[in-house]
């Protein structure tokens, strides 16, 4: 087996949860497993590897997207925020963590990252969803194990206390 050296690997730089990191990655590596094994932010979980399942879901700039459909040097120069980032510094959970937590919704909590991270973008652009709008917005996200009932309500709930919350 041929090893890579470090000039055949490409710098990767960006922005991860606030922070600056970088490392080095072969040029057909995964962002999931960039993030996983050579960044260390293990809350990005791998399930199908083919961009159905949305247990990868991460944001870019702000936006929504699976992470095992993107090469770790995509990432470069990109704003990238993970479950991990979704506390706060002190290490609060987000609304939607609480809610989520409050709701039971979850069980083996796989696919709870992804969920979170689709929701997290969801809920900032539609900060009035209905319980439709929340099936739909999660339909590319799956679960083996809740009914959806308890995520869906815990979504709600989320929406409903970040209305309430002074912008800031």
């Amino acid at each position: 087996m041929r090893v890579l050296s470090k000039t055949e690997r490409h710098r990767v730089r960006f922005v991860l949860n606030g922070e600056p990191v970088e490392g080095y990655a072969e040029p057909r590596l995964l962002l999931t497993d960039f993030l996983r094994h050579e960044i260390g932010a293990t809350g990005t979980h791998v399930g199908c590897e083919h961009g159905i399942c949305g247990a990868c879901t991460i944001r870019v700039d702000g936006k929504a997207v699976r992470a095992c459909l993107l090469l770790a040097v995509q990432a470069e120069g990109r704003r990238i925020d993970t479950v991990e980032g979704l506390a706060g510094r002190d290490g609060r959970l987000s609304s939607l963590q609480a809610a989520f937590h409050r709701n039971f919704a979850l069980q083996c909590g796989y696919c709870t990252p992804g969920f979170l991270m689709s929701l997290s973008e969801y809920l900032e652009r539609n900060p009035a969803p209905t319980e439709a709008d929340i099936r739909l917005a999660l339909s590319g996200n799956l679960c083996r194990c809740t009914g959806y009932a308890e995520i869906v309500a815990a979504a709600l709930e989320a929406a409903r206390e970040m209305a309430t919350k002074p912008a800031g």
